[in-house]
């Protein structure tokens, strides 16, 4: 049975250990940004043996670029990015601690079994809803990548963040289930 849980980041093993897909979440804390350039650059750095720009132990990465920020607000529209572009790297960074991926659309199996091997989750942002998403979102700043610009790595202040949990620690995977479901 679905269920509103709300999390706090940084993630433990417990909290992800209480989600199930089809949850709906809503996320208070840090969160940080990144797309795939971002990613690949990350990755060099893990594979270099070189410090993250951030403590990435507990963390969530939303794929996102989110549009200038209007006046007197932190960000604009932050409609989430397509997540399969992440899929070479998210391995990765889950092995070194990344516990959470915000994003739309499906993983790929070697994501999934590295969220199962490393108790991380995938949280399915609603896409189409931009605008609604940046309300969540109560502070912004460039941490890295400043020359990627729109999609520089970003430290997010979110309260009640909304999410719907499309893969959980233990394998399941609501873009198969979703469909299986409503096939019958």
């Amino acid at each position: 049975m679905a269920q509103t849980i709300k999390l706090q980041t940084p993630l433990t093993d417990e909290d992800v250990s209480k989600l199930s897909i089809g949850d709906k979440v809503l996320i208070s804390g840090t969160i940080y940004t990144g797309r795939d350039a971002a990613h690949k650059r990350l990755v060099e750095l893990v594979e270099a043996g070189k410090e993250l720009p951030f403590d990435i132990k507990g963390q969530i990465i939303y794929y996102v670029g989110p549009a200038p920020a209007p006046p007197g607000k932190p960000i604009g529209s932050a409609g989430p990015t397509t997540s399969y572009r992440m899929d070479p790297y998210a391995p990765v960074l889950m092995d070194v601690g990344l516990k959470g991926m915000i994003g739309k659309g499906p993983r790929s199996q070697s994501v999934i079994d590295s969220m199962k091997k490393n108790k991380a989750v995938y949280l399915a942002a609603i896409g189409g809803a931009a605008v609604v998403v940046a309300k969540a979102i109560t502070d912004a700043k460039v941490i890295a990548y400043d020359d990627l610009g729109t999609e520089a790595i970003r430290e997010l202040t979110v309260e009640d963040f909304p999410c719907i949990v499309a893969n959980d620690i233990y394998g399941n995977d609501i873009y198969k289930e979703g469909v299986e479901k409503y096939k019958k």
